[in-house]
């Protein structure tokens, strides 16, 4: 597969890692919500215990390497016949059992090797969700913000159509203009008065989904006090070179795609004979106390070698279905990694439609608002009736709400960049959460 040179939309030169990318917002409300959803995000609780299961699933393979040792213990009596008639004893066994399987072939190498990666992989896995969840917050936050301002400017409008409502009404009753006017302008009104309820849900939609994101229950107070959409970081994508290095998802996969090509071995090696040694050693006596000093000792050291000879093809059909489960996670890496440049390559086209759009809809709304007042001039002078006036209001409401979701959006793009770009940020997450549970192991 080979890698573009650089992407489509993006003509900059190559940058460094983003870091904490939101802390270019300068926001202290978005901070503290971004440090509140790392620790009580349950995908990441999950997450974290899904790491969990593959360090003990690693210690687990690791430890089919080393020594197994058991100690057997058995006693009871006996009744059998003998010269004077049955006989009743007592007999007591202790004994010490040790094995090891020696890995000519590399089988538990394999094995062992495959839960590291696996183990790896869980790791870039919390590295990516740190990032998507970092992007979600940040999305919502943002979206909340443009709801208040779009009640906000619902609450203005509303105020402007009363104001409007007031004069043609004081005009009707000078018998200047006809009663259609009074109905159009109280049309006009009360359709506005009805868009309100909608951003008024689309904002506690927005906040409740927030706080469900941060661990909490819907509190519709969460939002932060941020009012200007004009003002994002101003990401670049750099060169498609540095994107393996920095997504933890291309990272995982490929990880995984490792240990799929050592469990190829591990299944090559079981086909192949194994050999394992054993000792014993114990001693058997009819008194519980004098066990170790009984005369009846035993100890015995076996090398035992097993040939599979005739398994229907079980093992041959594990290789196949092993080399199938590596092709398998081929296309996964594969896919991914184009995946990859698809998030970035549509988050540069986003940031450019949107950049566009907001200067397109920046110049509709002057020019919407100089419309309006001549024509509300026009209209209080008695030139024109009052038909161009409800145009021009609703063509002005209507180019500041749409430029406010394009401002938006905007944001959000350069949202979806900061995530598909990637980064080093959340190593620290992970390495620390690592550490401690090595210590924890230790003590």
């Amino acid at each position: 597969m080979e890698m573009p040179p650089s992407y489509s939309g993006d003509e900059t030169e190559p940058s460094a890692p983003a870091g904490k990318w939101w802390e270019q917002f300068q926001d202290e409300k978005l901070n503290e919500l971004m440090e509140v959803a790392f620790r009580n995000n349950l995908d990441i609780a999950k997450a974290y215990a899904r790491l969990e299961q593959s360090m003990a699933t690693l210690q687990i393979a690791d430890s089919s390497r080393g020594i197994s040792l058991d100690i057997r213990g058995s006693g009871g009596k006996a009744r059998q016949s003998g010269i004077t008639g049955p006989v009743t004893s007592e007999i007591y066994n202790l004994s010490a059992a040790a094995h090891y399987e020696i890995d000519l072939w590399g089988k538990l190498k394999a094995n062992t090797n495959a839960a590291r990666f696996d183990l790896m992989a869980s790791g870039e896995d919390l590295k990516a969700l740190h990032m998507s969840i970092s992007a979600q917050v940040a999305d919502l936050y943002y979206l909340a913000v443009e709801q208040r301002a779009q009640l906000g400017l619902s609450d203005h409008t509303i105020a402007s159509f009363q104001d409007t409502l007031d004069r043609v009404e004081r005009r009707y009753q000078s018998g200047l203009i006809p009663a259609i006017d009074v109905y159009q302008s109280r049309q006009n009104l009360a359709s506005a008065k009805a868009q309100r309820p909608l951003f008024e849900s689309n904002l506690a939609v927005t906040l409740n989904a927030l706080s469900v994101l941060v661990g909490r229950f819907p509190d519709r107070g969460i939002g932060g006090n941020a009012k200007d959409l004009s003002v994002s970081p101003d990401l670049t994508a750099g060169v498609p070179a540095q994107l393996l290095a920095r997504r933890p998802d291309i990272e995982a996969a490929l990880l995984r795609l490792r240990a799929a090509d050592e469990r190829v071995g591990a299944a090559v090696a079981d086909r192949f004979p194994s050999f394992n040694l054993t000792g014993a050693n114990g001693g058997a006596s009819e008194k519980l106390r004098s066990i170790l000093d009984s005369p009846n000792i035993f100890w015995n050291i076996l090398l035992e070698a097993v040939q599979p000879v005739i398994d229907s093809g079980r093992r041959k059909h594990e290789v196949q279905r092993r080399q199938a489960v590596f092709r398998e996670h081929l296309a996964v890496y594969h896919t991914t990694v184009l995946n990859a440049f698809k998030e970035v390559e549509d988050a540069l086209a986003g940031i450019d439609s949107s950049e566009n759009r907001i200067r397109m809809l920046s110049e509709t709304v002057s020019a919407s608002e100089n419309s309006l007042r001549l024509a509300l001039d026009r209209y209080m002078q008695g030139l024109t009736d009052y038909l161009p006036v409800l145009t021009e209001q609703l063509r002005h409401v209507t180019a500041k709400s749409n430029l406010l979701a394009a401002r938006r959006q905007l944001i959000s793009a350069r949202i979806q960049l900061a995530r598909a770009i990637g980064g080093e940020w959340t190593d620290n997450f992970v390495n620390q959460y690592t550490s401690n549970k090595r210590k924890e192991s230790y003590e």
